[in-house]
């Protein structure tokens, strides 16, 4: 072979016109010799793997295969090069290059081209480099990254650049595009190649595929001057000019343009802080203030359009009549009936245009646009041309007058035939419907090409013509008609101006008389009658448009119920057909039913509704200061939108106090209905913005607030693992928490875990706090162990004055048999807790706690054993599904379980649950010992049930709740075996021991000792719950002196009187020093018979089972001697409990105080286990020795 290899595809007599090379390295043309080889044609590539046949077929048949109809590279293309570079290169840079086609850098769809990669495909030039090959391969050696892929520099990394594709998932965190950070982080992880786009589609871009798009001209600024261009122009503000004057009009006008102008930097503001997708309004309010209000808002909205449709259309019929009346034409009775007929033919068609599609409905915009500017444009030159006849000289026409405008410059209120006294305010309420109509192209949003461009260009343009027009036809009116005419010819015969003379309420033509006034200045007035019908069929037009697309957008949402139906759109561009139909089927009935002058006023307090809170989403979110809100479009001011919606309240309650009312009232019932359903979506509101700013503000502010013995509140720290595997434990937690003040619930993972797998853990203990009701944190650790994991948990949960103040434990039953580093690992938890001013309480109930085998998995969630602690090589963060090897061998459906050692009370548990239900299988151990994980071998079979992170089934599971009408207080529903079986009813009493109402309960309180007064303080917030507001305190407290007894039991009755706690009996002991039965000993020396090392043993070398480990889990009979006094007095405290408590619900006690040093792990566990053995639920309370109750008010 040659000392050159040819990359080109032929030689240069056989090239086509466009050229084409391959390229390995950075797409640098040059010039190359043909290869000396079998079968190398004239100019071949077959050093390359191309096998080009001889003369001009085969460079035309290579090009043919690389590229695609528009000359693209086809990106699937394969080339063999490996043979290339072994004949070319040295062993040693061969494998330099080899190392970047490693199978695993590739995407996945290569991974079975073990031998090939890709090369780019670039055009190059005639003038191509005369550079030596030789030395350009050696540059290709330097840089082995350019030996991959020519063609792009994302295959040369894991990394994703910046592009649009990776955010375009509003509703998702993770972009669909990027690498995870697992992929980038882990080095034996392999990402999965990711999908683009189809090349030049862009979904945001004007025309996808077919889909019709309007510019900011015909989608947004014709629309909004068809809306705001109403029947109000021709028929009523010559009327406001003559009740108002010129100067009072002009406020008039003015100040509803302050309105809609306010309202429309609002929106632009909002419209240009991201993507505006269909649902105009209720898209811009919901997204920014929440479901709640959009929802209500965009109902709300959509019912007013197809009412006003409605209005327009008899608008319409009514002016119709009027021109048939002057012809003497009537289809029935020339009234309401001939109405109700036009109305329907006339919506009928507009519906028909609609369906047809939105490019002919803007055909027909544009079409009355025309109109209506004819129609202006003839008012216009009409007054320039002046009377053209007596009579309209008669009717108060004069042409322009200056002494005429100077009458016409101030305001005459008048009373209306029907009594009615006019002011500024009322004619100001009925002139306000006449700029409404700016939300037209906002509406729309979802057929616009650019909506952040389009909306704030448009809507404005739009109020600075319309008001222009408005203020330019007041002007002429006043200039030209006279407020009073009679109308009498022989007055304008005989040259005197007595036709202006007559009493006000006489007249029947002139400014305040006459709604024809415009027709009659107009220079030809059936024009006039045509932009009377532009007007209004524009404007039901608009309004028929509007109404199904907003309706569309909320259904798809599904924040009301058995609307969903109505999203469904129709053809390219998605129309809401349906919609279209129930809002002809809307607009037809008023139009049948009639009185809409009565409904007129709800209407425009319903456009003013949505103006107002627009307005307040502007001000909310400049207010709460997101850092996602960045709107592009930078004139607006967040007090001026507050004014603006300030404004739109005064003006709907100066339009009708009753109809601001209703709407108020309507606005409310909606809102409810969307907060009581509690929707399932996630779109970033301000609220949300604003409820963290309070939430940090709070914790700030309270940091400044002293504490107070009278405002203390158990904050509790409840080492519980998910929530789900010791409900009973959480449950009395959140009963002294509730409504008062924080619970966490902490878990100790040990080793580490990856992160899907947290958020799956914490998006599991979310799920059953809502279940069950229960208002908690959960917080999770990694530790080595159980020990460094809950000291982490108790330094770092909570901030500022919101942190933990007590340490809730559940009580290690299997501590004789655990490992003895577990025992002290328990123990230590304690000492550090007591170390950190901690009050630390202990939970014992007869069954244990550990319910991780019993419960099933519920609501769609896997069980524990489907989803894996962490990634494994070769593993992309999609594939965690493995299941855990150890939960098949077991242990499955606990996420923390430790150790499942069992005692002897729990075997007999789970003998009469087996006995009663083969199904179940319950193993109670340890409630704090087996709040660690240690992760076994991992398999590679991929679980069945669904991702919980994924979104559809998070869905589900919040449907499924919500949806459910099975009672919260039934046990059965809140608790299922494996597979949904149900449980036994004794298993389900003891699951709801702390839930289910108790009637005539008892609590013992044995206040051993001062530690503050928090075993008093517990016992009494468990006896103010509505579950346990019944029960009996029995309080217990020791007796210093026999002598004393009396005198000790009023000082304890003052006391507990003071701290004003009510209980029913109050016992002293007066003989604990008494020395305890020899049952008690012999009972006491058998619970710690494996740990007891005697002087003997160790002198002779041989020991129990204990000296296998640890000293410090060994009892030396110094130890014993060393406490026996308190020995003694624990077991004669069992003889009291026997004696008093066995028959109680619960029983407080004041938990012994762990000495350092002086009392091991194995002799304290003795303790609490003589004490609580066989007892009802046993709650061990050590205060942190700091008042928790005071007699002071």
């Amino acid at each position: 072979m040659s000392d050159t290899i040819s990359f080109e595809l032929g030689s240069a007599a056989d090239r086509p016109p466009n050229r084409f090379q391959v390229n390995p390295v950075n797409g640098n043309s040059r010039k190359s010799q043909a290869a000396d080889g079998p079968g190398s044609g004239s100019g071949s590539g077959a050093g390359v793997g191309v096998g080009a046949g001889a003369g001009e077929d085969g460079p035309h048949e290579v090009y043919r295969r690389l590229t695609n109809a528009e000359g693209e590279l086809l990106e699937d293309d394969t080339f063999d090069a490996t043979q290339m570079l072994n004949q070319r290169q040295p062993r040693q840079q061969r494998q330099s290059i080899k190392s970047s086609f490693r199978d695993k850098d590739k995407p996945s769809r290569f991974k079975d081209l073990q031998t090939t990669t890709r090369f780019q495909v670039d055009p190059q030039n005639d003038e191509s480099d005369d550079s030596n090959d030789s030395q350009e391969e050696r540059e290709l050696l330097d840089n082995e990254y350019d030996t991959k892929y020519g063609k792009s520099f994302r295959h040369f990394t894991r990394e994703a650049l910046p592009r649009l594709d990776n955010y375009r998932n509003m509703m998702s965190i993770q972009a669909a595009y990027r690498p995870t950070l697992d992929e980038l982080h882990n080095a034996t992880l392999v990402g999965k190649n990711t999908h683009s786009l189809t090349r030049n589609q862009d979904p945001e871009s004007g025309i996808l595929n077919g889909v019709l798009k309007f510019g900011w001209i015909k989608g947004v600024l014709v629309r909004c001057l068809l809306n705001i261009w109403g029947v109000m122009l021709f028929l009523r503000l010559s009327w406001v000019v003559g009740q108002a004057g010129v100067i009072e009009g002009f406020v008039l006008i003015l100040t509803t343009t302050a309105v809609t102008t306010i309202t429309a930097l609002s929106m632009s503001a909002i419209s240009t802080n991201g993507v505006i997708k269909g649902g105009g309004t209720y898209y811009m309010i919901s997204r920014s203030l929440g479901p709640e209000f959009g929802g209500s808002i965009g109902l709300i909205f959509s019912l007013a359009n197809a009412v006003a449709c409605a209005m327009y259309v008899v608008g319409f019929c009514e002016s119709m009549l009027a021109m048939m009346t002057t012809f003497g034409w009537e289809i029935v009775d020339g009234g309401v009936q001939d109405v109700r007929i036009i109305g329907c033919v006339t919506i009928l068609l507009l519906l028909i245009i609609v369906v047809v599609g939105m490019e002919w409905e803007a055909k027909a915009q544009i079409g009355l646009l025309v109109i209506l500017l004819v129609a202006i444009g003839d008012f216009v030159i009409g007054s320039f041309i002046g009377p053209k006849s007596d009579a309209e000289l008669a009717k108060g026409f004069l042409g322009y007058n200056a002494t005429l405008f100077k009458n016409n410059l101030f305001a005459d209120y008048r009373p209306e035939k029907g009594g009615i006294q006019h002011d500024f305010f009322s004619v100001f309420a009925i002139f306000f419907p006449a700029a409404t109509g700016i939300l037209a192209g906002a509406n729309i949003s979802g057929d616009l090409k650019d909506p952040q461009k389009s909306i704030p260009k448009g809507t404005i343009l739009a109020i600075v013509i319309t008001t222009g027009t408005y203020l330019i036809m007041v002007l002429q009116c006043g200039a030209t008609v006279a407020r009073d005419a009679t109308g009498n010819l022989t007055d304008v015969v005989n040259g005197s101006f007595a036709f202006l003379d007559c009493q006000p309420g006489e007249c029947n033509y002139g400014l305040q008389n006459s709604f024809q006034v415009i027709e009659l200045v107009s220079g030809f007035g059936p024009l006039i009658y045509a932009g009377c019908y532009a007007a209004t069929l524009s404007s039901a037009l608009a309004s028929l448009v509007s109404a199904p697309k907003v309706f569309q957008a909320l259904c798809k949402d599904e924040l009301y119920p058995k609307i969903v139906w109505f999203a469904k759109g129709y053809g390219k561009n998605n129309e809401p057909v349906r919609g279209y139909v129930l809002t002809f089927v809307i607009a037809c009935a008023f139009i049948l039913i009639g009185e809409l002058n009565l409904i007129a006023p709800l209407i425009s307090n319903f456009f003013l509704a949505a103006y107002m809170l627009i307005n307040f989403s502007t001000f909310h979110a400049s207010l709460a200061k997101p850092v996602g809100w960045r709107p592009t479009f930078k004139y607006y001011n967040m007090w001026l939108s507050l004014l603006g919606a300030i404004l739109c309240v005064a003006v709907m309650f100066l339009i009708s106090w009753a109809t601001a009312l209703i709407t108020f009232a309507a606005v409310l019932a909606l809102y409810l209905i969307v907060a009581y359903r509690k929707p399932d979506v996630n779109w970033g509101s301000t609220t949300q913005a604003q409820t963290y700013k309070n939430a940090l503000m709070s914790v700030q502010q309270l940091n400044n607030v002293e504490e107070h013995v009278k405002n203390y509140r158990p904050q509790i720290l409840v080492l519980s693992g998910l929530p789900n595997t010791r409900p009973v434990l959480v449950d009395l937690a959140y009963m002294l928490t509730k409504n008062l003040s924080l619970l966490v619930c902490g878990h100790v993972l040990r080793g580490s875990s990856s992160q899907k797998y947290r958020t799956y853990l914490q998006e599991r203990a979310a799920n059953w706090f809502r279940k069950h009701r229960v208002k908690g944190f959960y917080g999770l650790v990694d530790g080595e162990d159980f020990e460094s994991g809950t000291r982490a948990l108790m330094q770092a949960t909570g901030i500022g004055k919101l942190k933990p103040n007590i340490i809730l434990m559940g009580y290690k039953t299997d501590w004789q048999t655990c490992d003895h580093k577990e025992l002290d690992q328990y123990f230590n938890v304690m000492h550090k807790a007591l170390d950190m001013y901690l009050s630390v309480a202990i939970l014992r109930v007869p069954h244990g706690l550990d319910c991780s085998q019993l419960l099933g998995s519920q609501d769609g969630w896997k069980t524990v054993s489907d989803v894996p602690r962490t990634l494994q090589p070769n593993e992309s963060s999609g594939d965690l599904q493995a299941v855990d090897s150890s939960a098949r061998n077991g242990l499955g459906g606990s996420i923390d379980s430790l150790s499942r050692n069992v005692s002897q009370e729990d075997r007999n548990r789970n003998q009469l649950v087996h006995s009663e239900q083969n199904s179940l299988k319950i193993v109670k151990s340890s409630s704090t010992s087996d709040l660690s994980f240690i992760a076994g071998n991992q398999s590679k079979d991929v679980s069945g049930m669904p991702d919980p992170l994924d979104a559809k089934s998070a869905n589900l599971v919040n449907n499924s709740l919500r949806k459910s009408k099975l009672k919260h207080d039934d046990p059965a529903s809140l608790y299922k075996g494996p597979g949904g079986a149900e449980l036994p009813k004794e298993v389900l009493a003891d699951l709801t021991q702390f839930t289910r109402k108790r009637s005539h309960a008892v609590i013992d309180v044995w206040w051993l000792y001062d530690d503050g007064g928090l075993t008093l303080l517990l016992p009494y917030i468990i006896s103010t719950r509505r579950t346990w507001q019944t029960c009996k305190l029995r309080v217990y407290a020791l007796a210093n002196k026999n002598s004393e007894l009396e005198f000790e039991q009023r000082s304890m009755a003052s006391l507990l009187s003071k701290f004003r706690i009510d209980y029913s009996d109050l016992t002293l002991i007066p003989d604990i020093t008494k020395k305890p039965q020899e049952t008690s000993t012999q009972f006491f020396n058998e619970l710690i018979k494996d740990f007891v090392v005697t002087e003997k043993e160790g002198e002779n070398g041989t020991s129990s089972r204990a000296t296998l480990n640890e000293d410090d889990a060994l009892i030396t009979d110094d130890d014993l001697l060393a406490v026996q006094d308190k020995t003694n007095r624990y077991l004669r405290l069992r003889e009291y409990l026997w004696e008093q408590s066995t028959k109680s619900d619960l029983v407080v006690m004041t938990l012994p105080m762990p000495r350092k040093n002086i009392v091991s792990a194995p002799l304290y566990m003795a303790w609490l286990e003589s004490l609580s053995r066989d007892m009802p639920p046993f709650l061990f309370v050590r205060g942190n020795q700091t008042s928790v109750l005071t007699f002071y008010s």
